[in-house]
């Protein structure tokens, strides 16, 4: 346990002192590239004078580097989070508005607006007038969960493996 937290405290460290090494520029010019993947686009938003020369500048750079990682793999840490979330809304999520959906004529944008239709995947209206709901597959929502779930918890073993080897080889 003492290896773990060790490896905790020197990646709080790391970010610490990446982030007092980063201007308020290349944060933002960081942020701006992980979402357009485009440098002198990064740059331009960030404000820098010479986007096209300044953006392949800052990709060079170790530290805006080590921040591009680390901002990767926090990202990629949360669209697993918000994908499990997604998964269970769909699986055990109520169908209720989608239910009074049918049961009303023209329900305006604001109606349809404070509806929760998440587990919804098609609405359509005929020319007789009905109205015709499909929704996502339940089923397959819980087996999504059930291999992101043994897929967690073998990361989960994976990790604890790791942290107690690095453990035992500070003991020695």
């Amino acid at each position: 346990m003492k290896g773990g937290c060790a490896a905790a405290f020197r990646i709080i460290l790391e970010v610490t002192v990446i982030n007092q090494k980063l201007s308020a520029k290349e944060r933002k010019f960081c942020l701006a590239f992980l979402q357009s993947g485009d440098a002198a686009l990064s740059a331009r938003r960030a404000g820098f004078c010479h986007p096209v020369t300044d953006g392949e500048k800052l990709l060079c750079t170790e530290k805006i580097c080590a921040e591009l990682e680390r901002l990767a793999a926090l990202r990629s840490r949360l669209l697993s989070a918000m994908a499990m979330t997604g998964y269970q809304r769909l699986a055990f999520g109520s169908a209720a508005d989608a239910a009074s959906l049918i049961f009303e004529e023209n329900p305006g944008r604001d109606r349809l607006g404070e509806m929760d239709l998440f587990l919804v995947s098609e609405i359509k209206r005929p020319k007789d007038g009905a109205t015709e709901i499909k929704f996502f597959d339940r089923a397959k929502a819980l087996e999504k969960l059930a291999v992101l779930s043994m897929e967690h918890d073998k990361s989960d073993s994976l990790f604890d493996a790791i942290g107690a080897a690095a453990g035992s080889d500070s003991d020695d």
